[in-house]
C-alpha cells in the first residue's frame, strides 16, 4: 500500500464535532471532505433536511464521491459519518483497498456538550450510542477476548 495515500474515516455520534474536525484536517479544503450529510445540506442556503427515504441515495453518493478522488489519486481523503454500524465502513475499506489508500479511523467523543444539529432525540442517540462498537485490538487478537 502507498503510505503516502491515506483515507481517514472520522466517526462519532451526532454533536461530537465530526464534521468541524473534518475541515479542520483538510486543510481550508485542501483534502475532500465527504460525508452523507453533504446530500441532505442545501448548498445555497447551508440548511439542513433530513429525508429518510433518500438515505440509501445519500451514502451511495458519498462512496462515489470518494471513489472519485481516490481515482484522482487525492493524497488525504476524509469521510464524516457516524459510521455507528461496521457495515457502514465496509465500502471504505473495499475502496481503500482498490486504490492502494491506507485506512484510519478516528472516533471522536463528546466531551465538549456538543448540539446535534440533526434534531435527533435524546432516545435517538441513546439507541445510536448503544449500538456503537469500537475494536481497538488487532483483528487477530479480537478473538482471544
Amino acid at each position: 500500500m502507498d503510505k503516502t495515500k491515506t483515507l481517514i474515516l472520522i466517526r462519532g455520534l451526532p454533536g461530537s464535532g465530526k464534521t468541524s474536525f473534518a475541515e479542520l484536517l483538510s486543510e481550508g479544503g485542501k483534502y475532500p471532505v465527504f460525508s452523507v450529510d453533504s446530500y441532505f445540506t442545501n448548498k445555497d442556503t447551508g440548511e439542513y433536511q433530513f429525508n429518510y427515504k433518500e438515505n440509501h441515495l445519500a451514502y451511495k453518493e458519498c462512496e462515489n464521491n470518494t471513489k472519485l478522488a481516490m481515482e484522482s489519486s487525492m493524497e488525504k481523503v476524509f469521510v464524516d459519518n457516524t459510521f455507528t454500524l461496521d457495515w457502514e465502513m465496509e465500502p471504505y475499506f473495499k475502496l481503500a483497498s482498490s486504490y492502494g489508500y491506507s485506512v484510519f479511523i478516528l472516533t471522536l467523543e463528546n466531551r465538549h456538550s456538543g448540539e446535534n444539529v440533526h434534531g435527533l432525540t435524546d432516545e435517538q442517540l441513546l439507541k445510536m450510542a448503544k449500538t456503537y462498537k469500537l475494536e481497538l485490538l488487532p483483528e487477530r487478537l479480537r478473538e482471544k477476548k
